[in-house]
């Protein structure tokens, strides 16, 4: 199994998207600690010769991340993996009447609780020479999503938080990545049609209408997840890749080792700071 023996910390591991990741890694060979606000398994998919635990947490209040590293490392002695999959959506809503708590709550989980995951596990990571670090971007990262502010700019934050964390630790043989999943239908989906038309815009149109033909698999997100926590990612680092329509399929059965260096990242389009202008004109 590719990931024998290794050690990942998935926070958000009981969500929607974070449950099937969590066992995606499990079938894998790792050895999964769930960091989850929740801290009940419900008995979801674990069997009892599977090693898994539960550290309760909320990743949004200071001091509670570094807690629940230091159990990890308790228990493991290392955290070879990190899977940010916690998220929240956040109030939808257009800006100019939005409540600022819920606002800036969603900031402290996505956005905040994300880095404060990153710092406490580097110094363990660093100090191995070693180390996996998987993100989660989402819908408004890449592009404007109107009535999404807190969650759209939460998540473009941690795609540009990716790319310069893997710039700094490009010598230290710590990859990180970000992951768009797709339109996966989880508590999110029932909160965009909740709000309604009125509240979440074309948001909820799209959704109606993948009610009616599918959403996309969590599944596949899980696999994309285990390939970037593989030894066979080790070229790839501060990118955003997509689950759905990004080619990573094929990286993992060709070994891929190079990429131009602006493809799956945040670039402006400018004729200056984006190098293939030729496929501009």
């Amino acid at each position: 199994m590719e990931l024998e023996g290794k050690v990942a910390m998935v926070t958000g591991g009981l969500g929607g998207i974070g449950r099937v990741i969590s066992k995606g890694l499990l079938e894998n060979g790792a050895k999964v600690v769930i960091v989850d606000v929740a801290g009940n398994t419900e008995s979801l998919f674990y069997d009892s010769d599977r090693d898994v635990i539960i550290v309760r947490s909320d990743i949004s209040v200071p001091g509670e991340v570094e807690d629940a590293v230091c159990r990890i490392m308790e228990r493991h002695s290392v955290v070879d993996i990190l899977v940010n999959a916690a998220g929240v959506q956040g109030p939808i809503e257009p800006f100019a009447g939005i409540d600022m708590d819920r606002w800036t709550s969603a900031i402290a989980v996505n956005l905040l609780g994300t880095i404060r995951c990153c710092r406490a596990v580097l110094p363990h990571m660093t100090a191995r020479k070693r180390g996996k670090i998987i993100n989660f971007a989402g819908g408004g990262a890449n592009s404007s999503r109107p009535n999404f502010s807190a969650y759209a700019v939460s998540k473009a934050g941690v795609v540009r938080f990716t790319e310069v964390l893997a710039d700094e630790l490009k010598g230290a043989n710590i990859q990180v990545n970000a992951v768009a999943p797709g339109v996966i239908n989880t508590r999110m989906i029932a909160e965009i049609l909740d709000a309604g038309k009125d509240k979440a815009g074309g948001d909820f149109d799209q959704v109606q209408s993948r009610m009616k033909k599918g959403f996309d698999s969590p599944e596949a997100v899980a696999d994309l997840v285990c390939f970037l926590a593989s030894t066979g990612s080790d070229w790839l680092t501060g990118r955003v890749i997509s689950a759905v329509w990004d080619p990573w399929r094929e990286w993992k059965a060709a070994g891929i080792g190079a990429l131009d260096r602006d493809m799956y990242t945040l670039r402006r389009i400018d004729g200056k700071n984006f190098s293939r202008i030729g496929s501009l004109k």
